[in-house]
């Protein structure tokens, strides 16, 4: 589990070397997470499947009305990770690397156990305290300190002042021990819990098992001779054998995947594969002797992405024999036309597509966008109407407004093309543009039309303290 504390910039300095010192405990993204955030990746697909997978946990852990939003990482490394209590992060790397849907959705059941363990805000709890102890140690050790140095520098005052110093970083290491074994007993429970969530729906926890026992060789190699206080998750050796004596106890340890779930599963993967890795990587996955589905697909999208248009639409159109009513591959079909500069053509299969997928917002900006690319006007309205639909169900996806402003722009419609545009720079994280933008957007506006109010908020709006 991975937490981002925030610094605030105009901290006192003994409250920013308090802070510090809580950071020092937590691995290095987490410090680096927090300067520039995330990078995150979108696809409809995945996160379909990915949704489908913690639905019924969310529901066995209370949390099923919290709207827990599932976000992909560009990561490939294995991970996932809550920070906020509203999101369950996952590295693309984590879907990549499990081979059966169980194996992530174990993963997914560990993270949830944080999430109704209220672990976060309780280990905010924990690290308050701590800095409060922190603080109130340095003061008696600085007061040490001065004494020392105001009687002088004779040898007895050194060492009243060397007393001093020790007072400071005898309670830092006691506290930070006492935080990381916080942690550790956290990861025990999130175990514990995930395996519960997983027996409630009927499903096997050898998965979760799976997964950790595959990385415990490699964690024993890195921390042997360390101090197994000093961890911040429990020495890999004993928390996989512990999750296995009460996780194979489950009257479901040998249930498997449905196949037709495996499949999505590995569709899932294969088109992972196919965008995030080199070509040879991918074509020495799925050569040219494999003819599953899966293989196929990852080796049409690679195709279209490495500019043999031509091979990949013929590539797409057997899969969709195959599977008339797959959205993704209408999906995969349209984006190919649509990155080639074909947008027209893309058109229909966006509009396939967006059909199929009972209109998921994320296509219905694809769709957009060719509209918007086509230059023709007597596709503007329609844009325009699809966009907004899009923006409503999807309202932090810069791609829509930008796509949005650019169909007002051509109708002439300069106040929602400038409103537009500033929700787009805003969402990128531009604030500097998203103010000027809604600024000029407001004198476009009759004063206290939505369109006004909603330039107001985006000029008053402060960007969050780093």
């Amino acid at each position: 589990m991975l937490l981002q504390i925030a610094l605030r910039k105009k901290a006192s300095a003994l409250t920013a070397v308090v802070t510090a010192a809580a950071i020092a405990l937590l691995p290095l993204p987490a410090a680096q997470a927090q300067q520039k955030g995330p990078p995150v990746l979108r696809d409809t697909e995945t996160e379909q499947l990915l949704r489908e997978y913690t639905r019924p946990i969310l529901r066995a852990a209370g949390l099923e009305k919290q709207n827990i939003q599932m976000v992909i990482i560009n990561d490939g490394s294995f991970n996932a990770f809550v920070a906020d209590g509203r999101r369950i992060f996952v590295n693309y790397g984590a879907i990549l690397q499990s081979e059966t849907p169980n194996q992530i959705i174990g993963v997914l059941a560990h993270e949830t156990g944080h999430l109704a363990g209220g672990h976060l805000s309780k280990l905010r709890e924990q690290l308050a305290s701590a800095q409060t102890q922190m603080i109130i140690a340095m003061l008696l050790g600085a007061g040490a300190i001065a004494a020392g140095s105001a009687r002088g520098g004779n040898a007895g005052n050194n060492g009243l002042a060397n007393a001093g110093a020790a007072a400071i970083a005898g309670p830092q290491e006691m506290i930070r021990r006492t935080l990381l074994s916080y942690q550790r007993q956290q990861e025990e429970n999130a175990d514990r819990a995930g395996v519960k969530f997983l027996t409630a729906t009927q499903q096997s926890p050898k998965g979760m098992y799976e997964t950790f026992k595959r990385f415990t060789s490699e964690s024993l190699f890195a921390a042997r001779g360390a101090d197994p206080y000093l961890q911040s998750h429990p020495m890999p050796a004993e928390r996989v054998a512990s999750l296995q004596e009460f996780a194979s106890s489950s009257p479901y340890w040998d249930k498997k995947d449905d196949p037709a779930l495996q499949l999505r599963h590995d569709m899932v993967r294969a088109k992972i594969s196919a965008f995030m890795e080199r070509p040879e990587t991918v074509y020495r996955r799925y050569p040219q002797t494999n003819d599953s589905l899966p293989a196929r697909y990852a080796r049409a999208i690679s195709t279209y992405l490495h500019g043999d248009l031509r091979s990949a639409l013929a590539q797409i159109d057997a899969l969709i024999q195959v599977q008339p009513n797959n959205p993704y591959f209408y999906e995969v079909r349209g984006q190919a036309l649509l990155e080639s500069g074909k947008p027209a053509e893309a058109i229909p299969a966006l509009r396939k597509a967006v059909a199929l997928s009972s209109n998921s917002p994320l296509i219905e900006m694809l769709l957009g966008q060719a509209l918007v690319g086509t230059d023709n006007k007597a596709y503007t309205d329609d844009a325009v109407r699809i966009l907004r639909a899009a923006v409503a169900r999807e309202p932090e996806a810069p791609l829509g407004y930008t796509q949005l402003a650019m169909a007002y722009g051509r109708k002439g419609d300069y106040a929602e093309a400038d409103l537009a545009s500033a929700q787009a720079a805003y969402l990128r994280g531009d604030n500097k543009t998203a103010r000027e933008l809604a600024t000029r957007a407001k004198t476009r506006f009759a004063v206290g039309t939505p369109g006004w109010v909603k330039a107001d908020d985006i000029v008053a709006a402060k960007p969050p303290r780093n």
